[in-house]
């Protein structure tokens, strides 16, 4: 029997089938690996935060507790960047003014830098005054309720990552912390005041923002796009909008970005950002008019004029979360270090610098690994963004934080950016009917929709305008009975 021939037409196209049959095997390879490449990865970190734990400490007391502890702390590290910086990054990826490896890099460089040159190296004894710190009975005990208040938060932001709801990380921290409490000392050890004033936040947060993002898109619908000559109208205006986001933005760093390396209260953060703010506002004038040269009369032109100041809006608000939403990760550990090193949990607690890295590094690994889905729900899937209503979005933020500051209001920073997200949203279902009804006076031979036609045309879609209203109503609940039971069951094994 002769060997088969290589240049023979029927093996080469034998030859072409299998290696077809390869490659596709490879691609399906791909595919099935992938959707445990991030997991796998995000627990390789954890792993080497408890390394790093165990070879900082050596042989100090209760270094396995500590690094137990180091892997909880980065684990809900993890899990901030998963679910939290989609808030600053989604409305501008939204917008397409940056794109989503863009993004990324940019949160990552300024988050980790909020986080390591801004963060919070005090916080309060046991998350800010949720539980009275005589209440726990010794340092063990403290210990044990900080750990199960740690994971149960972790987790709690972790599925809701899941499902694809952005949630409050310090209010999952917040439930956490209050339910060990309570399975430690029983509910006289809450300050109830201080709840109180939490679960009013779930109201004010989104609303103020909502309603700042609707005012100030209004504006630039009513001064700018709805003008006749809306270029010449954008002369004018954008440099007035771009000097207001940056003096909004000054005062909002100096408030609560830079608070922990210089003390500066609400009057002296206000002047900083009105002098910053005009600054920028006369040097905008003759940079717009150069950039607004040539372009066409219609709304799509003005979309270039607000992508930088977008872009710098969601690296500026990227500095200050990193700057305080680090410690809703590293604070439980810091004070796990500390009792667990001197058995002293009575008084403030310092993030140890190597305490710091950790969150930095998780948060900005779980922005890159799980990031993503988060991003793309908040830019895209609530409502349409451009550039114009993500610019409004950002600005609502900013502001919101400063006027609750002022009238002593807990906010929450997630609540607020997806506040400011349907805000906009909502503002353009009505502005829409608006223009509608008025059209139907003017043309009254004009056909009109339908009822089910009018739901399908809405602009918020409100299968997620409803998880993410659930998700946020049960976070607190629902995080303080998962550390319950965690706490429980720590007791039952170890106690």
């Amino acid at each position: 029997m002769s060997a088969p021939n290589d240049n023979d037409p029927r093996h080469l196209e034998t030859l072409d089938r299998d290696l077809a049959r390869y490659s596709n095997l490879e691609l399906a390879t791909s595919y099935v690996a992938r959707p445990i490449v991030g997991p796998g990865l995000a627990l390789l970190f954890v792993i080497l935060a408890g390394l790093a734990a165990a070879l900082f400490l050596g042989q100090a007391n209760n270094t396995l507790i500590v690094v137990i502890a180091a892997c909880l702390g980065a684990y809900m590290a993890l899990n901030i960047g998963a679910n939290d910086v989609a808030n600053n990054m989604g409305p501008a990826v939204g917008a397409n003014a940056l794109t989503m490896g863009g993004a990324i890099v940019i949160a990552v460089v300024f988050e980790s830098a909020g986080a390591l040159i801004a963060g919070g190296d005090v916080v309060s004894t046991i998350a800010k005054g949720i539980i009275a710190p005589d209440s726990m009975a010794n340092a063990t005990v403290f210990i044990w309720a900080m750990m199960a208040a740690l994971l149960a938060a972790a987790l709690w932001v972790n599925m809701a990552t899941w499902i694809g709801a952005p949630v409050s990380t310090t209010h999952s921290v917040v439930g956490g912390v209050m339910g060990a409490g309570i399975a430690a000392a029983g509910f006289a050890a809450v300050n109830w005041p201080t709840m109180s004033a939490i679960a009013a936040s779930w109201i004010i947060s989104p609303l103020l923002g909502g309603i700042i993002a609707a005012a100030f898109l209004w504006l630039i619908k009513t001064r700018i796009i709805y003008q006749e000559d809306k270029i010449a109208a954008a002369r004018c205006w954008v440099p007035v909008l771009i000097g207001l986001m940056a003096g909004t933005f000054a005062t909002y760093l100096a408030l609560k970005g830079l608070k922990h390396l210089i003390a500066i209260d609400l009057t002296a953060a206000l002047l900083i950002g009105a002098g910053i703010g005009v600054a920028i506002w006369v040097a905008m004038i003759p940079v717009i008019a150069r950039q607004s040269v040539g372009l066409e009369n219609r709304n799509k032109s003005l979309k270039t004029l607000f992508a930088v100041p977008l872009v710098i809006s969601a690296a500026l608000l990227s500095f200050a979360h990193g700057a305080n939403d680090v410690a809703n990760a590293v604070g439980p550990l810091a004070a796990i270090v500390q009792a667990s090193q001197s058995g002293d949990f009575m008084s403030a607690v310092r993030i140890p610098l190597w305490v710091m890295v950790i969150g930095a590094l998780g948060i900005s690994f779980g922005l890159f690994l799980f990031g993503p889905k988060l991003i793309r729900m908040v830019g895209g899937q609530i409502t349409k963004l451009n550039p114009m209503r993500a610019y409004c979005v950002a600005l609502s933020a900013a502001i919101t934080v400063i006027v609750a500051s002022w009238l002593g209001l807990p906010v929450s920073s997630t609540h607020i950016a997806v506040g400011g997200v349907f805000g906009v949203g909502f503002f353009r279902e009505w502005d829409a009917e608006r223009r509608l009804k008025k059209a139907r006076l003017t043309m009254p031979d004009r056909p009109s929709y339908s009822k089910e036609e009018r739901q399908r045309r809405k602009l918020v879609r409100r299968s997620h305008f409803m998880t993410i209203i659930a998700a946020w109503v049960v976070t607190v609940p629902a995080a303080a009975v998962l550390s319950g039971m965690i706490f429980w069951g720590i007791t039952l094994i170890l106690g």
